[in-house]
């Protein structure tokens, strides 16, 4: 496989390699690419787990229940439609 960098990319590559960390230009992009696949990895995870919230947000608010910033880390929950106080515990 033959790959193009920008100049700056392929003099970071071989800054990696002169400084001995890495044996060759190989070595370099194979761990770039552990890299962004981790990356890739946690960005995925990070995504299904908003998902799960809004999904979650969702499903409180067919129930009928809002929960504002201010209450929810008290564990607060007010029905949506009604103007008795918020229920705590």
């Amino acid at each position: 496989m033959t790959v193009h960098l920008t100049q700056e990319l392929e003099q970071m590559v071989q800054s990696r390699v002169n400084s001995g960390r890495y044996n060759s230009a190989g070595e370099v992009v194979r761990d770039a690419l552990r890299l962004l696949a981790d990356r890739e990895e946690l960005i995925d995870r990070r995504q299904q787990d908003v998902r799960k919230k809004i999904t979650q947000g969702l499903d409180s608010l067919q129930r009928g229940e809002v929960s504002t910033e201010k209450n929810s880390s008290a564990g607060c929950r007010r029905p949506a439609t009604s103007a008795t106080p918020a229920r705590c515990g």
